[in-house]
């Protein structure tokens, strides 16, 4: 297998396109996320959270967030699962370790200790469910102990646990709070058996396709690792040190950008050193940060212009006021008059979405 040699224009347009953020726009989230494989739960929601502003990203004001809450709850083609969003079709690729879960003798033991709970949650379950967290005694014989948030937390903690093991399931949502119940009521009885090996296989290849173009080892997200393993071919990128993995069927493919406003956790830019090394863009998302040491803002909206990363919008939805806030837009590179027009354009388009008023630089009430 020889090695693929591809300049830096088509790396970022190979990234782009396997992120569905060229033109033309999917039609509908279901495939969105078949080809995404993931939308990632966040509860943060200063624009609109994280998982409706990727889907919207893609799709345009179509997109509505009840059309998730059906997929999910009613449809049954998308689940929820481990703080991510996943296609049903992909279910069987994250239960195959199931039974073997957890790696951590501290969790085994833990689990052992609190059969007894366990199996209590699975009877309530079972007569009661869907069940609100909160609705479950706490019956266990020893606390979960951790120097974290999840101190003590033992029915949340039980209720995750029982989850990575295939045996309880997120049934939907009440405002935040998660909806748990029997895997047997929410998941399809006839999926498919495979080794782990060929799990882990299937979803390196599919975390390819979703990247385009990735280092074998890169930055993971929250309970979704970065690594590509073998999946797709080498390739080496011109000015970049070092080999990448890329999906050859991606290499070589029309390409029409767009402009598109992002979430801060998109695929697109999670991986700040891939996003550094393919597109010259620098960004840290800077909610964690004090406001006088942030730079682009709370939760800046990173822009793509076409194939590159050009800027940052600081926006923030004041729903009591029905507008969405631009504090700034922070351009990267000097904004041509198409790029300037697009992105007031999306800015107009984000607050149509969010039956909001856009105010400030880039909105038609600009002050």
């Amino acid at each position: 297998m020889g090695i693929h040699r591809l300049d830096r224009t088509e790396a970022r347009r190979i990234a782009v396109r396997a992120q569905l953020l060229d033109t033309p726009r999917p039609t509908d989230l279901v495939t969105v996320v078949q080809r995404l494989t993931l939308l990632q739960i966040d509860p943060t929601a200063a624009v609109a959270p994280s998982a409706d502003l990727v889907a919207w990203s893609r799709l345009g004001s179509s997109y509505q967030p009840v059309h998730l809450q059906q997929a999910l709850e009613q449809h049954r083609m998308l689940f929820e699962h481990n703080a991510m969003v996943r296609p049903m079709s992909d279910l069987g690729l994250y239960l195959a370790d199931a039974a073997s879960w957890p790696s951590r003798a501290m969790s085994r033991e833990w689990l052992r200790a609190n059969d007894r709970f366990r199996r209590g949650i699975l009877d309530l379950l079972g007569t009661s469910g869907p069940l609100l967290s909160r609705d479950i005694p706490d019956t266990s014989v020893v606390a979960w102990p951790s120097t974290g948030w999840t101190n003590n937390r033992n029915v949340t903690q039980m209720l995750e646990f029982l989850m990575m093991r295939g045996e309880v399931a997120i049934a939907g949502r009440r405002g935040r709070q998660r909806l748990w119940d029997l895997a047997e009521r929410v998941y399809p009885a006839d999926l498919p058996e495979m080794s782990m090996d060929e799990a882990r296989r299937r979803r390196d290849e599919r975390r390819l396709r979703a990247l385009g173009i990735a280092r074998a080892k890169g930055t993971a997200l929250p309970n979704e690792p970065a690594d590509v393993g073998g999946a797709g071919e080498p390739a080496t990128v011109e000015g970049v040190s070092g080999t990448w993995r890329v999906d050859p069927e991606a290499i070589r493919q029309p390409f029409t950008g767009r402009t598109a406003l992002l979430s801060p956790f998109d695929r697109l830019v999670h991986d700040r050193v891939r996003a550094s090394e393919l597109f010259d863009f620098e960004y840290t998302l800077e909610m964690y940060k004090p406001k006088a040491k942030r730079r682009w803002g709370y939760f800046a909206l990173p822009v793509l212009h076409h194939d590159r990363l050009v800027g940052k919008v600081d926006a923030t939805a004041d729903r009591k006021s029905g507008t969405l806030l631009v504090h700034a837009i922070h351009e990267d590179v000097s904004f041509t008059r198409e790029m300037t027009d697009a992105v007031h354009h999306e800015i107009e388009e984000l607050a149509s979405w969010l039956q909001l008023t856009a105010k400030g630089p880039g909105s038609r009430q600009s002050s």
